[in-house]
């Protein structure tokens, strides 16, 4: 975890590391009624389900409201009296977080599902990244993306705060009565999250709620990753967070620099090539072209990027291991890596069979003016 200027933790949108989680379970105890209450992941099993519905679940506080969102998409403000009755499902998320965006089939499917039951599903969007604070942003993401439900958005962090929220995606189950009854952190956990929200509807009396889960499967950058063939995770490409960072002599921070690529990286070292500005949370290309590297061992690589000029429309190259991807291209670019960009979001390089092992990824800007702020894998 890193710290917002304001002293707020926040989560990376990846999964929480198992110091982390300890320090969830820690906090649990510490929490007061009055608190949403936090609690670590677990994988998802089938039984957990089976569970949930034979467990009584605890009052961890009171929803706070929703007032201080700074606008409104899909919905207009919903107030506590709007909502009371209803059982709610609040939902953090990022636009560029490949969590979210592997979580977001579920959501959708259980909007789609319960909707007649008594169920109202809230995302509230809050950012990351500067550009994510834009709504003009968040209502193209909201739309390209295929969220219909009521989003809350909230670029000043109040309802992160007021929720004590630290992780995206992050979901809050409350009841009719306005209390928060059970929270997921992180992706993961489908069975029992469904689980949990029948739970809560039959107690509000809904009627012709079924048995049966929802049966998923995500396309494109929402397929679930390969779990058993990832050895590479997020890595930011700014100076605040990033890691292993293999370009001789290491980040100039906030200057122009003329960076090199070693003949060598090693698994998940990363390096640049061409005049760079590398800043606290994003690295920027000054010359007319440049070049990142990054050695990685994934199905699915994924690069949060856009011009540093909105609207601006970028050509890029990507190569795997000197040679075009052809079959292991991902959404965003075609069979010989070639891409265009034009905003700033998360795009899908490369997406490759099996067998999947140690490979160099290169993407080479053709103009300038291109930011990069974060690698993900899947």
């Amino acid at each position: 975890m890193s710290q917002r200027p304001n002293g707020s933790q926040r989560g990376s949108c990846s999964y929480i590391s198992a110091l982390a989680i300890t320090a969830v379970l820690f906090a649990i105890a510490a929490l007061t009624a009055s608190q949403p209450g936090k609690a670590a992941m677990s994988d998802t099993r089938a039984s957990n389900a089976q569970t949930a519905s034979t467990t009584r679940l605890a009052v961890e506080g009171n929803m706070p409201p929703l007032d201080d969102a700074t606008s409104w998409i899909n919905s207009q403000p919903l107030k506590a009296a709007d909502l009371r009755g209803k059982v709610v499902l609040i939902e953090f998320w990022t636009y560029t977080c490949i969590n979210w965006r592997r979580q977001l089939p579920y959501v959708r499917a259980w909007a789609d599902k319960y909707k007649d039951k008594g169920l109202v599903i809230i995302g509230v969007h809050s950012p990351e990244f500067a550009f994510e604070k834009n709504i003009d942003n968040v209502r193209r993401a909201t739309k390209e993306i295929g969220v219909q439900y009521p989003v809350a958005v909230d670029s000043d962090y109040a309802i992160w705060r007021a929720f004590n929220n630290e992780y995206w995606p992050a979901l809050y189950f409350v009841d009719t009565q306005g209390r928060i009854r059970q929270h997921q952190f992180g992706e993961g956990d489908y069975e029992q999250s469904e689980t949990v929200i029948k739970q809560l509807l039959a107690e509000a009396g809904a009627s012709g709620i079924g048995g049966g889960l929802v049966s998923v499967t995500g396309e494109g950058p929402e397929a679930v990753a390969d779990w058993d063939d990832l050895k590479s995770s997020e890595n930011y490409v700014g100076y605040e967070r990033t890691e292993n960072f293999a370009s001789p002599g290491g980040p100039v921070r906030d200057k122009p620099h003329a960076y090199a690529t070693p003949a060598h990286l090693s698994l998940n070292q990363w390096a640049l090539s061409g005049d760079w500005t590398i800043r606290k949370d994003a690295t920027r290309l000054n010359d007319a072209t440049g070049q990142i590297t990054y050695r990685f061992h994934a199905r699915d690589l994924h690069l949060v990027m856009g011009p540093s000029v909105p609207g601006k429309r970028i050509r890029f190259r990507v190569l795997i291991n000197g040679h075009a991807p052809g079959a292991a291209h991902g959404a965003d670019i075609d069979e010989q890596g070639y891409g265009t960009m034009s905003e700033q979001r998360m795009y899908q390089l490369i997406r490759q069979p099996k067998p999947i092992s140690d490979r160099d990824f290169t993407i080479n800007f053709l103009d300038p003016g291109a930011e990069a702020f974060c690698f993900t894998f899947g």
